[in-house]
């Protein structure tokens, strides 16, 4: 394509996100009724910062709460490199910024990104200068791109992936997206499927490093937590981690073809902003509930007589995995590619997956060859599955799979840090 095409193409792009503006803090404004970061510092999401900053801070983005988890083992590596390190950590939800408040140090920054228009781009490089900017995974935003292009700015992708269908979805943007990925100055790709295709949209320089989520360490004090929950209810515990919309309802429907004495069934939300949505699907399928978020650190008598409890709580994985004896993985039974299976493993806890999870395929192979994951059709045989799982008495052999494979991989964090840093420079 032709720059013509590629100036016309980031002009049309720019023009329809100034024209959708008001819809987007709308959005935001509504979002912030039942997550309340959503309504603050508001003047961030456009570029506009309070005060000054010293200049040369390695920013890094994670969009969400997964990235942020995966960053803190990025973040912990780059610490232990160069001692003294700035960050400036960017978010898009709340919940990651959240999540990202207990990584930061004194004299590190955090704030929202910007809202992807030229000037909001533009304002917020000026303010921050920093020597690097680091994206989690999947983010890429053309104005963006551009700006620390022109200001000198080194762009590393971290923890890269695209899978085969984002890869075709970006090939009918490549007059917009292309452009944007040739601007990075480094890609680090989670496995070489991956790094084929940033290399395709048009990233200069891939390196395949790994995954940083097999780095992430579980929090000792949450899982023996965990433990000592399931120890106390004397039932077995299928755990639905991190389900997505749509995945809930059918659930609650399958299950109530499992035969009696059923096991406690925990369901974990992905998205905060459904707790109560989900709290009223179970009400409404007749089932007793009980809700993390109405006791404190064990579950009251009441509770533990429930038939199922909502994990309405945030940062608190690795308990319920603990808890568990084995996870259905949510966003796997709908088309929606997946949730990550790593966590789960490394806490010791089995995995049974939909056959939807082109979000996490490699690892998803990788854990059926391991024997710490196994894979079903739909989710009527998931729920037969798990139940059968959790009674196994072959179970314990299942946990240190799941635990072996969690460590077998581990490593990506060091070398990722090493070349970030590689690609320090001094802000213009």
């Amino acid at each position: 394509m032709t720059p013509l095409v590629h100036g016309l193409a980031r002009g049309l792009y720019a023009a329809l996100l100034r024209l959708g503006l008001p819809l987007y803090l709308w959005r935001l404004w509504r979002r912030g009724a039942h997550e309340p970061w959503y309504r603050r510092a508001w003047n961030e999401r456009l570029g506009w910062h309070r005060g000054s900053v010293v200049p040369g801070a390695l920013w890094l983005h994670a969009v969400s709460l997964g990235e942020t988890r995966a960053a803190a083992a990025l973040i912990e590596a780059l610490r232990e490199q160069q001692p003294g390190l700035r960050i400036l950590l960017t978010h898009g939800t709340a919940t990651g910024r959240n999540a990202g408040r207990a990584l930061l140090r004194e004299g590190d920054l955090q704030a929202w990104l910007p809202y992807d228009t030229p000037g909001a781009a533009r304002r917020f490089l000026r303010h921050f200068r920093p020597s690097v900017g680091v994206l989690m995974e999947t983010e890429l935003w053309p104005s963006l791109m551009r700006e620390a292009e022109r200001m000198g700015v080194p762009m590393v992708m971290a923890n890269a992936r695209l899978s085969e269908r984002s890869a075709r979805r970006g090939r009918r943007l490549a007059a917009l997206l292309h452009p944007a990925a040739r601007r990075l100055t480094l890609v680090l790709a989670q496995t070489p499927d991956d790094g084929g295709r940033l290399s395709a949209a048009g990233a200069p320089q891939v390196l395949v490093s790994g995954n940083l989520k097999y780095d992430m360490t579980p929090a000792a004090d949450l899982l023996a937590r965990g433990r000592q929950w399931r120890a106390g209810l004397g039932r077995p515990v299928v755990l639905a981690a991190s389900s997505r919309e749509g995945e809930e309802a059918a659930l609650l429907s399958a299950w109530r073809a499992v035969a009696a004495p059923r096991p406690l069934l925990l369901i974990v939300p992905r998205h905060p902003q459904r707790f109560d949505e989900v709290a009223t699907l179970v009400q409404a399928a007749g089932h007793t509930l009980a809700r993390r978020s109405g006791w404190a650190d064990a579950p009251p008598a009441s509770a533990a007589g429930a038939e199922v409890w909502l994990g309405d709580s945030l940062g608190e994985m690795p308990l319920y995995y603990a808890c568990a004896d084995v996870a259905l993985l949510g966003g796997s039974f709908e088309r929606l590619g997946g949730q990550n299976l790593i966590e789960a493993a490394a806490c010791g806890c089995p995995v049974v997956m939909g056959p939807h999870t082109f979000n996490f395929a490699h690892a998803a192979e990788l854990a059926l060859d391991a024997g710490a994951a196994k894979r079903v059709d739909d989710l009527a045989a998931g729920v037969a599955a798990a139940v059968a799982l959790a009674a196994d008495p072959q179970r314990t052999a299942w946990v240190q799979r799941s635990l072996a494979f969690a460590a077998s991989h581990r490593g990506a964090a060091q070398q990722m840090a090493q070349q970030v840093l590689a690609q320090q420079r001094q802000p213009r």
